[in-house]
């Protein structure tokens, strides 16, 4: 995809959408910042079933999709704390666009859907020990993860996007982060973009973090999205006036629900939910609802 390097100076009426590469009610608070960057928090102890759940996922195999059904219920893994994907609203409840979407895909299959709040850099481990059966936290596609995993068909788009401070006039492209500090995750797809564009990592595990080490000079820049970046200056109206938001990228497909391989009927079933979730409108209903912007076609 031809690339464009789009610089857009934030002015004190942007508002698109929300905050920070991989729910239900309301729009929130939004401590994240950077695409698939932010912390999460482990799993509600209180949840019923939990443990047992982790115990039988691990004994699914080939079979995941029958024992899920059989089980009555998905265990999704979700960080929680990246708004406006997977947050955690005023009431404490936990919503998000991923949110809806797992809960969409829940009730496709016919079961309900337990989440388990997972920071990113325990995500795919997880998965692996078969504690989640999935990860629905807007989770990149690469060659790397496709080694273990099977992904579903993409169902949302993002355009790659960093913050730099306003006054700072050496970083106004993508080719002049080449050689800056950017503060990001090495473990995400947004840390390991900004490292493939030259930036030397200040590695932080969470997103607020992030925008904090650039805001205080620690770091020169940090990557994430645009509906992202948006969301964090939408709930920090006093920081347009701070940070400048450069575009780097055209639409790209951001968001797959991986599966760990020999689960192929449960990505088939996962595939026909995404399916009729764009056919009737849901995803586009979602993303308008969260992001302000039908940002699930490409």
């Amino acid at each position: 995809m031809k690339k464009k390097i789009l610089a857009t100076l934030i002015s004190a009426g942007l508002a698109v959408s929300s905050l920070t590469a991989c729910g239900s009610q309301n729009s929130a608070s939004a401590e994240a910042a950077t695409t698939q960057d932010a912390e999460g928090e482990a799993a509600d102890a209180t949840d019923a079933g939990s443990d047992t759940a982790a115990t039988d996922t691990v004994a699914a195999g080939d079979d995941l999709l029958n024992e899920i059904k059989e089980r009555g219920y998905i265990i999704v893994g979700t960080e929680g704390t990246w708004s406006p994907y997977t947050y955690h609203n005023e009431n404490d409840e936990l919503v998000g666009f991923d949110v809806e979407v797992a809960r969409y895909i829940a009730d496709y299959i016919g079961v309900d859907v337990q989440y388990s709040e997972t920071v990113w850099g325990s995500m795919f481990a997880s998965l692996d020990a078969g504690q989640i059966d999935v990860v629905v936290n807007s989770v990149s596609y690469s060659e790397e993860r496709a080694e273990k995993y099977d992904f579903s068909d993409p169902y949302n788009y993002s355009q790659h996007a960093f913050l730099a401070l306003k006054d700072n006039d050496e970083i106004n492209t993508l080719e002049d982060a080449r050689g800056k500090t950017a503060a990001n995750d090495p473990t995400s797809s947004i840390g390991k973009y900004a490292e493939d564009n030259g930036a030397i990592l200040d590695e932080v595990g969470e997103a607020a973090q992030a925008v904090s080490e650039v805001k205080n000079g620690r770091a020169d820049l940090t990557f994430g999205t645009t509906v992202g970046f948006n969301d964090y200056l939408k709930q920090h109206p006093e920081d347009e006036e701070v940070f400048k938001l450069v575009v780097t990228s055209d639409p790209e497909p951001n968001a797959y629900v991986p599966v760990v391989k020999g689960n192929e009927e449960l990505v088939k079933v996962i595939n026909e939910a995404l399916a009729q979730a764009r056919e009737d409108g849901t995803l586009s209903e979602l993303a308008l609802k969260y992001f302000d912007l039908d940002t699930t076609q490409s």
